[in-house]
């Protein structure tokens, strides 16, 4: 868990919030569906692009295509991020989206979410 909120922000106010966001999409059995373990697991097949297709890949770590983390980590953690794991945020929210400057958008709802990817990401 640790290894994917290293890769998922820099932003050291927000750890504890995508920490918090994987484990209840856990405990809901919702796949994570997070990024960095799909790059991870298309290695050097990555090209700095993520494609639709990129996301359908079946890998060991792909979380999209997969329940459950991933079977290693996919980077060495910092502390910040391990402290991150072991102190998820409460709240509601189980989604999250890039908006393009290093930050997240956070909501709750499939819908929310879905509004939020296509402000920040379907430009």
């Amino acid at each position: 868990m640790a290894s994917i909120i290293e890769k998922e922000t820099g932003l050291a106010a927000e750890r504890e919030q995508i920490a918090g966001v994987f484990v209840r999409r856990l405990k809901r059995g919702m796949r994570l569906q997070t990024d960095p373990t799909v790059i991870y697991g298309l290695g050097v097949g990555f090209d700095g692009n993520l494609r639709k297709r990129d996301l359908l890949q079946d890998t060991p770590f792909n979380t999209y295509t997969r329940a459950g983390l991933p079977p290693t980590p996919i980077a060495l953690p910092g502390e910040a991020a391990i402290l991150a794991a072991l102190n998820p945020a409460p709240g509601k929210a189980l989604y999250f989206v890039a908006r393009g400057d290093g930050s997240h958008e956070f909501t709750s709802t499939l819908a929310a979410h879905q509004r939020a990817v296509r402000q920040h990401q379907l430009r």
